[in-house]
Parts: structure tokens; sequence; C-alpha cells
């Protein structure tokens, strides 16, 4: 694959700058990784993170509302994005190149100098977005935030990324302005450049733009224990037409020496509808119109998730099913030919991912952030060299019954269902 060319710097501050040129791209893009999130959060702060990503689009000094800050930027070409993860955040811009400059000053004016204007209204608009997840009596009914505080029932990762109306009504400047405080100093954050971009300008441009940046400490997270002795259910009631249903192990980290296993795992698990789990539970076995798995890796720990939505009757069957193809991958590990297309198609997604500013970005950003900077074309040759034993040996210690954590939210006390499926989960071994 092409080999493109980085350069990486620490500002005196403590901020690292990396900066991807990908010259054949038509767009420019800038963005702030900060190590911030609601696992670095408690029960009184939970939703602080990300209600503070709302905050920080609000205002500055010079451009006093969300419409000057937004029309600054859609001004000079560029849109601005933001999201919270568990344990991270991401702020970017993408825009012409040519915009380059006046964007990322303006990017780093944004970053640095909020107001924390009009917190009240932005209080309504988060309270509004935590409903997506409840139902009309007030009950937590997402799959996802049910499944995590099952498997870190006292752990941060066991948090909702956006907290509960009550916490989020309760956030005041004086909070915001310690999170920002805390969170989005130099030495927690990474600035990433990539797209059409040159390397000497962008350097020059992130010490004008965030040479200011407030060193702070680096920002740690404490480590989950592992204390779980057996397989966990947790069914939910719920009026919905299907069942959510997610099936999750607890898995290696992100930084662990297993992760290249983790990757090419994944990708004969689910990568397109010819590899095992759709092929199974879709077109063979017709339980189900679509079902996925994804891997959820932190620095000290990881999440195998396994997400479908069936018809109430069929959530054991569909739950059986998943933990079977696990197990077969434990006994008999992959075929040659299955293992040569997953490193292929590894090999061809990386390759891809060079045709993205906001992908490459993230790539090279994230491993800094993360302390565990590697090289795209480094990855690829990692995987490549995983073995059939290897996939066999990490899909049997994947599939123990301490790391199964079930959870489905439907009707299924009707006819049995329930039943069923705790006697599954319960005599799983």
């Amino acid at each position: 694959m092409r080999k493109v060319q980085h350069s990486v710097r620490t500002l005196g501050n403590g901020l690292r700058v990396v900066v991807v040129p990908q010259p054949w791209l038509s767009r420019a893009h800038v963005a702030l990784y900060a190590r911030t999130g609601s696992r670095y959060e408690d029960k009184k702060t939970n939703g602080l993170s990300h209600f503070l990503e709302h905050m920080l689009y609000r205002g500055t000094p010079r451009l006093p509302t969300a419409h000057d800050v937004n029309y600054a930027v859609e001004e000079v070409g560029g849109y601005l994005y933001a999201v919270t993860q568990v344990d991270f955040g991401v702020f970017s811009v993408t825009l012409p190149p040519e915009s380059l400059e006046p964007a990322t000053l303006l990017f780093g004016e944004i970053l640095l100098q909020p107001t924390f204007a009009d917190i009240a209204l932005e209080q309504q608009i988060v309270c509004e977005e935590i409903l997506e997840d409840l139902d009309d009596d007030g009950r937590q009914v997402d799959a996802d935030n049910l499944s995590r505080a099952l498997i870190y029932p006292k752990h941060p990762l066991g948090f909702g990324i956006v907290g509960t109306q009550d916490l989020v009504r309760a956030f005041d400047e004086p909070m915001l302005r310690a999170h920002h405080a805390r969170h989005y100093g130099a030495r927690s954050s990474v600035l990433v450049f990539s797209g059409d971009v040159d390397a000497e300008r962008a350097f020059s441009l992130a010490e004008r733009a965030f040479g200011a940046m407030p060193p702070g400490r680096k920002v740690v997270a404490t480590p989950p224990e592992h204390t779980q002795k057996k397989a966990r259910l947790k069914m939910v009631e719920s009026m919905a037409s299907q069942t959510e249903l997610r099936v999750c192990f607890r898995a290696p980290s992100e930084a662990s020496s297993e992760r290249p296993v983790i990757d090419v795992l994944m990708r004969l698990l689910d990568d397109g509808m010819s590899t095992r789990l759709y092929h199974r539970l879709v077109d063979d076995k017709g339980l189900l119109y679509d079902v996925s798995a994804s891997y959820d890796g932190y620095e000290d720990d990881g999440v195998i998730d396994f997400a479908a939505s069936c018809v109430h009757e069929r959530t054991t069957a569909v739950t059986a099913q998943i933990l079977a193809l696990l197990a077969e991958l434990g006994r008999e590990g992959p075929s040659e030919e299955e293992l040569a297309k997953a490193k292929r198609r590894n090999e061809w997604e990386a390759r891809f991912m060079l045709d993205s500013v906001e992908e490459t970005a993230s790539f090279f950003a994230g491993g800094l952030l993360f302390d565990r900077f590697t090289l795209p074309w480094d990855r690829v040759a990692e995987n490549a060299r995983v073995t059939s034993e290897q996939i066999r040996e990490v899909a049997r210690e994947l599939a123990r019954p301490e790391r199964l954590n079930v959870v489905a939210v439907g009707l299924l006390e009707e006819d049995g269902e329930g039943e069923a499926l705790r006697a599954l989960v319960k005599g799983y071994a």
C-alpha cells in the first residue's frame, strides 16, 4: 500500500501535532482529539463531557452566538463536526485547502475561548437527546447503554455518554470551565492536519492557533477490574415490535498484543454478507433481517459486541447461533481461504482509508492520543502475520462464561422466551 509522508512535533506547551499530507485529495482537515468522555467522569458529572462538547460551539468573545460561530466557519468553506465517545472527544473542521489558515485560527479561537453562552438553552436540547434512549415511562431501553452498565457495573466505562436529565440540568458554568481546563489541556490532546496540506505551514498554524493552549496535566484513566465469575443476563421489557439484542464478550484492550488477532477475527465474523455472522443468521437460518459485530477497544480493556434486532420469539435462537459461531472458531479456526480473504480485505480497507481525510486523521491522532502510535502499513503487516491457530486461541479465550454479557430489550416473558433465554445464558459453559 502507499506509504504516505507524515510528521509529528510537540509544541512548547506539550501539544502533539501530527500532519499527514494527502496532496491527491481536494480537501483539508484539522481536528483536535482530547482525552475526555464518560470514562473520566463520576456519578455527579456523568454527561458533562458530552454537554461541554455542545457548549464549545456556542460562542466566543468575538463570535458571541452559535450562529456567529457556524457562519464564520461556513463562510470559509468549512463545516464543524464534534462527537464525544466513551474515552475521547473529537472536534474538527473540513474545508477547502485555500481556507486552511483562517479556518485553523478560527478553530483555535472556538476551542480555547468558549464563553459558555446559553447554558439553559443547550440543556433543553441535550435533554431532548437523552429522551431518545428512554421509553414512555422514562426507563433506559437503549441496548448499548444497558450492555455497558451490565459489563462494567462499578466502573465509569458502564456510564452512558449523555448522562441523565437531572444531571444535565445541574451543570453550570463553573463546572464547565473546570472540565474544560482539565480535559482540554495540551498534554491531554492531539492536533492533526490531513488532506491537501503543507507540513511546515500546518505546524506554523498549529503554533499560532494552539500555542497558547494551557499545558494542563495528562488525564489518566482508572483501569476496570474483571471480577465477573459467570455469564450475565439483563432483560428489559419493551413494547417495541422487535427485541434489541446485544451479546457481548469482554475482550483484550486496544493496546494488547492480541489486537491484530482481534482485527482479523472481526473480519471473519462480520465484513460483508458472505462472512460468518450474516451468512449464518440471515442467509442460512433466516432468523432476522440484520445483524452486526463490532469491537470497542479501550486503552486497558475491550468489548466484542454482537448486535441484532429480531422478533421476540427468536431471541434465544439468535443468541444460541451467535454463541455457536464463536465456539466453532475456537474449535476449528478459519479455513486458509477464509483467512486469506480477510487479510486481503484488511489491506484494501487500509488503502481506502488514505482517500478519506477524516479516517486518516482518526488513525494517526488516535494512536498518539493513547500512546500506541503505529503506521497503517505496519498495522497491515501485523495483521497479515495472524495465523489460524491464533484465531482459535483468542476465540476460545473470548468464549469463556465469565466474559459473556447478554442484554435483551423486548417482550420476552410471553410464550416462555424469557425463560428459555435465561436457561441458555445460565447454562453457558
